[in-house]
């Protein structure tokens, strides 16, 4: 790939040799430095747009003008052909300033830049034609309603007062709105009518105003009831349109809408992202505008990428109607993701109007998930705190992640870099917050007291949204070298998400910290807008590194979640410092990925219920011998296991084991093991003494197993039915 340098008017040093040794084979593309790629030497980017090679030029201040430039470039390819990539190395390294070589940071960010684009992944259709609801006071409503314009099919829903307009060029009901949900293109609102004046049929002639002796009417044409005496003039100066009935009883009225403007106080959606079409305005003018400018690009067919990818049959929501882990539906901003737990047994579930549809888990226990695209906003949170992986981020990948990340290590580190910071921020406020710091750091670089910029070992890694990456990514990378990782967060994220990845990262951190690499790998840094800049440089330069491995992993993250933990893990601890290694590591209990499980002996009755509940194959039973096994490295802490223990035997317990250098937990142990119950009449062991002797204790007093029929209770399934058909007096067994 052709690579492109500028050092943006001689406003940054690049040392172009350095860095074409970092890149190697792809080092003898670079092309420059130039002074003024964007104008006087515009024409050294004509040539190598014409070349026909792929063109990387690194430089996103002028995007468009070389898009602009490209497109108008005779003998050029088409962009749809070839098209051009871009990377910033000016704000995130070049502008920064204080000691250290940003040399390793460009090199890595050139180097990541020049990476194949992620495979693209199926996506979600919406169809607006344009159809709006517009909820809030009736003069409010109609002012809005005709700023949408005319592209806009308006509907008016009138649910407080004010003064509609004479003219009625807009459907305008009255009422109160009972229900909305649905997404753009799919809105259903319903709501009640109580108003004795039909707006459909009101010409608005104002007669009824002019007749009410009380006043009780108005120009939002609906009746004051509190204030109406019943006299009934305002129906007789209506009798020719018939619009006001006070015996009409209350209509349900549900109607379809493709957008929804909301401008009332209270929003009609309470979560953080509200449905894609849903705009709550409220009575802020500003926020109106925005709103209107919205509504009206949202006319016609779009597409979005599916942002996930759902594996029942690794889900640890629910087995058996029994709930374990609701991680992903407690984090969900847009309330997307539902519980189908009910589902038992079902091959395949009908979708809901707005879903899709629910792929029971494996071995036909039922139930599960259910992950609407339609409501998803790509936050990722759900993929981050799913313990198993059944729920993975797909835009991009895991696999296509880690990739970029082991790229952006091993070329940091061939160049000569040290102590790596990952610092991973949105592409959205994340990349806003850090031009503004670079920018700053350029203009204020004689001033001791102004922001420095990105530190030299700080690496800018830009992804859809903060929440999207976590416990899996991150102790890769501090395998592959990377001294700390950190996470930057602005208004965008959702206080669930802040929960989430502090809970993830305190794990992460307990890890490490018990393996012996001390502290300080872990942070979450909060900056909302530009005014927390200086805040912000300050905590980048006042983290000090951590100490990572010795040696880098050359392992990158996989597809599946528990593959890439493992996978750091193993790094990891044979990196450890701390000698000997602990016998187990204490984790948070929130969203801790490993644990154990304590089981009461004296409860326990090996009725295995728990082994089937399982949804990692964490528990199994013995087929020679009446036990309760466990493979530790697959338990999952979901907690079905306890939930569906009828003993309530079982506990969890969240830690790392790392007896036999961790090997240990890849085996099979037995937690519980009881001695066998033989059979009375033919001697032969099908169940363990205390669940024998506890099913005695609870029917044994009933009718039915009363006299010869009691000794049935101690006989194995065969001999029980040989002797419900044989002599009563042979069940009555006297050698025992």
């Amino acid at each position: 790939m052709k690579t492109l340098l500028c050092t943006c008017n001689r406003t940054m040093a690049l040392d172009l040799p350095a860095l074409a040794q970092a890149l190697g084979d792809a080092g003898a593309e670079l092309e420059g430095p130039y002074t003024t790629l964007c104008r006087r030497e515009a024409p050294a980017f004509q040539r190598a747009a014409k070349s026909g090679e792929p063109l990387l030029v690194a430089c996103t201040q002028e995007q468009r003008l070389f898009v602009e430039l490209a497109q108008h470039t005779e003998g050029a390819p088409a962009l749809d052909e070839r098209p051009i990539h871009f990377v910033n190395i000016r704000e995130t390294a070049g502008w920064a300033r204080g000691s250290g070589s940003v040399t390793p940071k460009m090199a890595a960010l050139l180097a990541v830049a020049q990476l194949p684009e992620p495979e693209p992944v199926p996506t979600v259709s919406y169809r607006s034609a344009g159809r709006c609801l517009v909820l809030g006071p009736a003069d409010a409503a109609e002012q809005a309603a005709a700023l949408l314009g005319s592209d806009i099919d308006a509907t008016v829903l009138a649910t407080g007062g004010g003064a509609l307009t004479q003219a009625h060029t807009r459907a305008v009901h009255n009422g109160r709105l009972t229900q909305l949900r649905g997404h753009l293109g799919a809105f259903e609102a319903t709501w009640e009518q109580h108003n004795p004046i039909d707006l459909d049929l009101c010409t608005r002639c104002n007669a009824c105003i002019a007749a009410c002796p009380e006043g009780a009417i108005d120009f939002s044409y609906s009746v004051d009831l509190a204030a109406c005496q019943g006299h009934r003039a305002c129906v007789q100066a209506c009798e020719a349109a018939g619009a006001i009935d006070f015996a009409r009883p209350p209509q349900a009225v549900q109607q379809a809408f493709d957008m929804v403007l909301d401008l009332r106080d209270a929003p009609a959606f309470a979560q953080h992202a509200p449905p894609q079409g849903y705009v709550h305005a409220g009575r802020d003018p500003q926020r109106l505008n925005s709103a209107v400018l919205a509504l009206r690009g949202w006319v016609g067919v779009f597409e979005k990428p599916r942002f996930f990818r759902y594996r029942a049959n690794l889900c640890a929501h629910s087995r058996n109607e029994q709930v374990g882990c609701t991680a992903c539906i407690d984090v969900c901003s847009a309330r997307a993701v539902h519980s189908v737990a009910s589902l038992k047994g079902r091959a395949l579930a009908q979708p809901r109007r707005t879903g899709v549809p629910v792929v029971p888990q494996a071995g036909g226990q039922g139930g599960g998930i259910e992950v609407d695209p339609h409501l998803c906003v790509g936050c990722g949170a759900c993929t981050t705190v799913c313990p198993t992986g059944a729920l993975a981020y797909a835009t991009p990948g895991t696999a296509h992640q880690g990739r970029h990340l082991r790229t952006l290590l091993a070329t940091y580190r061939r160049a000569g870099g040290r102590d790596a910071l990952l610092l991973i921020h949105s592409q959205g406020a994340g990349s806003r917050l850090l031009g503004e710091l670079g920018r700053a750091a350029q203009v204020e670089k004689k001033s001791s007291n102004g922001p420095h910029g990105l530190p030299a070992r700080v690496i800018p890694v830009p992804v859809w949204h903060t929440a999207s990456t976590g416990i899996d990514l991150w102790l890769m990378a501090l395998a592959q070298g990377a001294s700390q990782v950190a996470v930057l967060l602005t208004d965008e994220e959702a206080p669930d998400y802040r929960r989430a990845l502090a809970e993830q990262q305190a794990v992460a951190q307990a890890l490490m910290s018990g393996l012996g690499y001390g502290g300080g790998h872990l942070h979450l840094l909060h900056a909302q807008d530009a005014r927390d800049l200086a805040a912000l440089d300050a905590s980048l330069h006042s983290l000090a590194p951590a100490q990572g491995v010795a040696r880098p992993s050359e392992a990158t993250a996989q597809a599946d979640k528990r593959a890439t933990l493992e996978l750091a893990l193993d790094h990891l601890l044979q990196q450890a410092p701390a000698t000997p290694l602990p016998e187990a590591v204490a984790l948070p209990a929130a969203g801790a990925p490993w644990g154990s499980l304590q089981v009461d002996a004296d409860k326990c009755t090996l009725c295995l219920a728990c082994v089937g509940a399982c949804p990692a194959q964490a528990l199994a039973d013995n087929a020679q011998a009446p036990q309760l096994r466990f493979v530790e490295k697959n338990c999952v802490q979901c907690g079905l296991c306890v939930k569906t223990c009828p003993e309530g035997a079982l506990q969890l317990l969240p830690r790392l084991w790392l007896a036999d250098a961790g090997r240990a937990r890849r085996s099979h142990r037995v937690l519980h093991e009881a001695p066998p119950f033989h059979c009375v009449r033919c001697h032969k062991p099908f169940g363990t003494l205390a669940a024998i002797e506890r099913m005695i204790e609870r029917v044994g007093q009933h009718p039915a197993f009363s006299g010869a029929a009691a000794e049935r209770l101690r006989m194995c399934s065969d001999c029980r039915v040989v002797a419900m058909f044989s002599n009563p007096d042979e069940t009555k067994i006297t050698d025992l």
